[in-house]
């Protein structure tokens, strides 16, 4: 069986995975880590507006869709730096996605931050395959019948 390329990095997907999680998901994981040693913010959550782009087909000329308002923020803990980017405006999750992933960088705390993550994961797979799910409830099936005629 061949496998797909992968197109993410490792890091790519812990911060899709932070930018979907709740407060109260990324406050869990925080708290497993107390007490922290000092966090500095390097840049405060700040709310602002990015704009968005999109294809028609997927290839075609990109364009300008719209904006969309997003909350960034960036914190230091122990000389490494982590940042986070969500839709919305949420300084408080952000700032907490950001020192998860501070601490991912880690190499010595990585193993347990993911096992923390592994619950959220699991949320939102179960939530992907109910979607699915219901999709294809909906799916229709279009074919055309040849008529026999030359």
């Amino acid at each position: 069986m061949a496998t797909e390329p992968q197109t993410t990095s490792p890091r790519q997907d812990l911060m899709a995975l932070l930018a979907q999680a709740s407060q109260s998901e990324l406050d869990a994981v925080i708290e497993r880590f107390a007490p922290l040693p000092r966090v500095e913010d390097v840049r405060p959550a700040e709310v602002g507006l990015c704009m968005v782009r999109g294809r028609i087909g997927g290839d075609g000329s990109p364009f300008n869709l719209g904006e969309a308002t997003i909350t960034r923020a960036a914190v230091r803990l122990n000389a490494i730096i982590g940042v986070s980017y969500l839709l919305g405006r949420d300084p408080e999750r952000a700032r907490a996605a950001a020192l998860i992933d501070a601490l991912w960088q880690d190499t010595a705390a990585r193993p347990a931050v993911e096992e923390a993550l592994a619950p959220v994961q699991t949320r939102l797979t179960a939530l992907r395959e109910v979607e699915a799910a219901s999709t294809d409830a909906t799916r229709v099936e279009f074919f055309t019948l040849v008529r026999g005629e030359d």
